[in-house]
């Protein structure tokens, strides 16, 4: 693995209960968190391929990590998405090498087919910055239950020379969802929106 890897983390969530009613089964999302060395930061490089191939290889690590976590078969994970916090010597560009161009394609082999777009956000911040990981459905971007988020941070990451990766997966939409939409027995899952 070309990364450099400070540390790991996994967060699990899961909600029982909701507005007073339990949740059964109850919802759950984890977050794979790796917070690795940034090989650009402090300077400006036109070639960005590093980052990209370090995002390859986080995707199907944190993919696997994240399905692990949740205990599940890769084909039970529902939704998905990524985010990505650069430290202060680092750029959006980093972010953006690292999440978008080759980290969706393992990630989609750890949760089985991911027809859909894996949503994304990206930021720049230091140790302690939150981010809101943008949740949807991994096979139909239409499916309303599915449209989530889950904050995460860590306390000492990102340093100033370092980027924190996310990757969140979940084995069931929101609790209760009542506002329509396509539901998840009716996708089909093959254009990525239905």
């Amino acid at each position: 693995m070309s990364a450099v890897i400070r540390k790991t983390s996994v967060i699990v969530e899961e909600t029982r209960l909701d507005q007073g009613r339990e949740v059964s089964p109850p919802t759950r999302k984890a977050a794979a968190i790796a917070v690795i060395q940034n090989p650009f930061a402090g300077e400006y490089v036109d070639d960005l391929t590093e980052l990209m191939d370090i995002g390859a290889e986080l995707g199907g690590m944190l993919g696997g990590m994240c399905v692990k976590a949740l205990g599940i078969r890769p084909d039970q994970a529902e939704s998905y998405g990524k985010a990505a916090i650069v430290g202060e010597n680092g750029e959006w560009e980093h972010a953006a090498a690292i999440l978008h161009p080759k980290l969706g394609a393992p990630l989609r082999k750890e949760v089985e087919k991911g027809a859909a777009l894996v949503p994304s956000v990206k930021k720049l911040g230091g140790p302690g910055t939150t981010i809101d990981v943008p949740l949807g459905h991994k096979d139909a971007a239409y499916v309303r239950s599915h449209f989530d988020g889950m904050e995460v941070h860590l306390p000492d990451a990102p340093r100033a020379n370092e980027i924190m990766v996310v990757v969140c997966v979940t084995d069931s939409g929101r609790p209760f969802p009542r506002v329509g939409g396509l539901t998840t027995d009716e996708a089909v899952g093959e254009d990525g929106l239905r």
